[in-house]
């Protein structure tokens, strides 16, 4: 028996899976190792992965229906963290056909497999970003979500519907786990908190949104993970749940604290904020800390400092720390 970590070779996914297999679970990851960033990322995540007792890795993609079906089959798994996606909100304005396909159809075919195995419990990854300019502060589960401002929100949202017929017509306990700007070691590239750290070295300018005028609810990776576990250890029927520290910070305090962790200056280009880019990020976890004994214990504060530290050692460790 095993767990399937969809998308385990990513951020979130390699971190679930290490703590996973430290408390002695079998975990096999699927993972495409597209290229949305730098493939060689993911490929170093798993050949750490790989060193461990527990560990097996299978490359494919969860749009290929037959693939997932095997997966399910050749390792009986009994619960899913499904975390893998075409991450990005600005990414998916242009390339919606492409989100659509990845994070619905291939929710779909592993919705399809977990109820035809009998899978114990189904977790898949959404995203605060459904919650879209809504008025109701902090995010609460019982808004309606229907007002997404880009592909990514949107696809993300549909398959938390899709969760919900299946749980209605197979019985699968589906909890889908509402993301809050999680950050942290090892992160992706992508991200504000590597961007801003590389630039903050590299001096490359980095486009800040509304004059650093806008919010968002930073969660630590190990945060997150825990509540994972916990969504993954409890059979819910179907839930919706936030998952997120519930204290918001601007960009701006955000990059105040990493000036003031390295040192230097930002080099900054103010610019307005897109409109598939929401003005705040606001977890209301109350729902998480009753049904998963959710209890962040990470601050944005010593999370980027924790963040800040691994990315020096990875510098110097790498040879590309500034002389």
């Amino acid at each position: 028996m095993a767990i399937l970590v969809t998308g385990g070779a990513g951020f979130i996914g390699s971190h679930l899976a290490a703590a996973l297999l430290a408390r002695g679970e079998q975990v096999v990851a699927l993972d495409n190792f597209n290229d949305y960033y730098d493939p060689a990322i993911k490929r170093a995540n798993a050949a750490r992965l790989s060193a461990l007792p527990g560990f097996t890795l299978v490359e494919g993609d969860i749009r290929d229906a037959a693939t997932v079906d095997e997966v399910f089959r050749a390792h009986d798994i009994r619960r899913v963290a499904h975390l893998a996606a075409m991450a990005g909100v600005r990414e998916s304005v242009r390339q919606p056909k492409l989100y659509v396909d990845v994070n619905l159809n291939g929710s779909l075919n592993l919705l399809e497999a977990a109820a035809r195995h009998d899978v114990d419990v189904f977790v898949q990854a959404s995203t605060s970003s459904v919650y879209g300019q809504t008025q109701n502060l902090p995010f609460v589960e019982t808004d309606t979500a229907d007002l997404p401002l880009a592909a990514y929100p949107a696809s993300k949202r549909a398959a938390e519907l899709l969760g919900h017929s299946y749980t209605h017509l197979h019985g699968l306990n589906v909890t889908a786990l509402r993301f809050f700007n999680v950050y942290g070691p090892a992160g992706r590239p992508d991200m504000m908190p590597m961007r801003v750290m590389n630039a903050l070295l590299d001096g490359t300018v980095i486009p800040v949104f509304n004059g650093g005028d806008i919010h968002r609810d930073w969660t630590y990776i190990e945060d997150t993970v825990v509540g994972v576990i916990a969504a993954l250890d409890r059979p819910l029927g179907y839930e919706v749940i936030n998952l997120g520290v519930g204290a918001p910070i601007s960009l701006n305090e955000f990059i105040d604290t990493l000036e003031e962790l390295s040192g230097r200056t930002l080099n900054r280009k103010d610019v307005p904020t897109p409109p598939s880019d929401p003005p705040i990020t606001f977890c209301n976890n109350a729902k998480a800390r009753e049904l998963l004994g959710f209890d962040p214990q990470t601050s944005v504060h010593e999370g980027l400092a924790k963040t800040w530290e691994w990315f020096r050692q990875w510098r110097l460790a790498s040879g590309t720390w500034p002389g």
